[in-house]
Parts: structure tokens; C-alpha cells; sequence
């Protein structure tokens, strides 16, 4: 027979695990949050505009 603490604790990590794989099922369910790809007054010929990748 286990001690009651060791019972308690395995327990506490067991439903902290099961509430981990909840939270993270729920947040990709809602996919990436959408957001701006170029700010309000960005230019592209800018001297500090990020260059496209070479091919």
C-alpha cells in the first residue's frame, strides 16, 4: 500500500498531464491567430525593408 502523499502526488501530476493534452488540443483547434503582414505605411523600397530570398 502507497503512502497518501505518493497517492496525492501522482494524482496532482496525472490530472496536470490529462489538463496539458486538453489545453493544447483546444489551441490547435483555433489555428494561428492572424496578424498583419505588412504595417500600416510600410514601404518596400525602403532602405530598411527586409530583401527577398535569392534563388
Amino acid at each position: 500500500m502507497v503512502s497518501s502523499t505518493q497517492q496525492y502526488s501522482r494524482i496532482r501530476k496525472r490530472k496536470m498531464t490529462t489538463n496539458g493534452k486538453r489545453n493544447k488540443r483546444e489551441r490547435r483547434q483555433l489555428g494561428t491567430p492572424s496578424f498583419a503582414v505588412h504595417v500600416e505605411g510600410y514601404d518596400a523600397k525602403a532602405a530598411d525593408a527586409p530583401r527577398k530570398a535569392a534563388k
